[in-house]
């Protein structure tokens, strides 16, 4: 809305544009200048039928920090995002999609021009197995859906890595290390970000979280509770300290 009361382009930007700008101009590292990032974020939706979906809790937020934050230490960022209400940062070419087979579509297109890839999406990990092409009415009986597993984008990237840093992360609900390692393990990642969704400050939609951060070594590097965006920045530390070990 424009001060006229018409609604249309104005001639000056968003407050949160401005404030990323100045953000990039002031002390902004530089270190991941000449790499390209490819970021996912948000959940995906699996539909039932045209009108009712299978989805999760996640909002997108730290998808969205990591690639503000690689793009204010000079990446290159390329996000794909499934259904947020977060504004998409300023400099990103972001890739909007609503299911994990469009996400993975996606993430495949972008691969190769990547250096970095970095999975903070929350894809489904099942959909209905025959999505319904007109809308469920009631009938006063129960129904079933059957649903069968998504497909796994992280583990397919892992297979062809091609000298790419890939990270994933594991949200979870109880022994955090040993699955988290054992999915870095199994998905043949650079690193993984692990953190306890019961937790108070780490769950779905919090603007802070508490993470984990290992590597295949076994290190593990345990951070206290921070904004997303200082994790995504510690995530990307991390990173940065790979790309200079290449």
């Amino acid at each position: 809305e424009l001060a006229c009361g018409q609604i249309g382009l104005g001639r000056l930007a968003s407050v949160s544009c401005i404030i990323e700008v100045v953000k990039k101009k002031l002390g902004a590292k530089d270190d991941l200048k000449g790499l390209s990032v490819l970021v996912t974020a948000g959940p995906t939706r699996e539909k039932i039928d045209p009108v009712r979906f299978i989805s999760n809790p996640s909002s997108g937020k730290m998808g969205y920090a990591l690639a503000s934050r690689a793009l204010s230490r000079g990446a290159k960022v390329t996000l794909v995002t499934g259904a947020t209400n977060i504004e998409a940062p300023l400099g990103a070419r972001t890739i909007n999609v609503e299911d994990t087979d469009q996400m993975s579509k996606a993430v495949a297109a972008n691969y190769a021009a990547s250096d970095v890839v970095i999975m903070a999406a929350a894809p489904t990990d099942y959909k209905p197995k025959n999505a319904s092409k007109t809308k469920m009415k009631k009938s006063g009986k129960n129904i079933k859906i059957e649903l069968k597993e998504s497909e796994d984008i992280l583990r397919a990237l892992g297979r062809k890595k091609s000298g790419k840093i890939l990270v994933g992360f594991a949200a979870e609900t109880e022994d955090l290390l040993k699955n988290a390692k054992k999915k870095l393990k199994e998905k043949n990642l650079d690193l993984i970000v692990a953190n306890d969704i019961t937790l108070s400050g780490a769950g779905f939609g919090s603007d802070t979280n508490i993470v984990k951060i290992i590597n295949p070594s076994g290190k593990v590097l345990s951070l206290p509770k921070l904004s997303k965006s200082d994790v995504a920045d510690r995530i990307l530390d991390e990173i940065a300290s790979l790309q200079k070990s290449l």
